[in-house]
């Protein structure tokens, strides 16, 4: 029962908001992965310049995220932090439409 009782307590922690956060901005780089697949493939003539435009942004992203990570801002549930979060899940659902298209057209 005592084991219950920590665990329980350790969920409690757990914020559901910043979650739900995270899984909206999730999706949202999904939907705008499709939009992003969707729109440069109508001429065929875009392919080449928007990979690299999506390569270097999410680099960038990542440059930024993982630095300011390693750096100490503020608390830990502070907004800058939230915001970059929030900004690597849209870059990690990009990431993951992106796969899922190329999956699609290999079928």
């Amino acid at each position: 029962m005592h084991y219950i009782k920590i665990y329980l307590k350790s969920l409690s922690i757990f914020n559901l908001d910043n979650f739900n956060i995270y899984s909206l901005s999730l999706l949202f780089g999904f939907f705008i992965s499709t939009g992003l697949s969707t729109i440069t493939t109508q001429t065929g003539d875009w392919s080449i310049i928007a990979a690299a435009t999506i390569v270097t942004s999410q680099e960038i992203i990542s440059k930024v995220i993982y630095r300011v990570k390693s750096k100490e801002y503020g608390t830990n549930g502070s907004a800058f932090q939230n915001c970059l979060k929030c900004c690597n899940a849209i870059k990690i659902g990009i990431l993951y439409g992106l796969l899922v298209d190329a999956f699609k057209l290999g079928s």
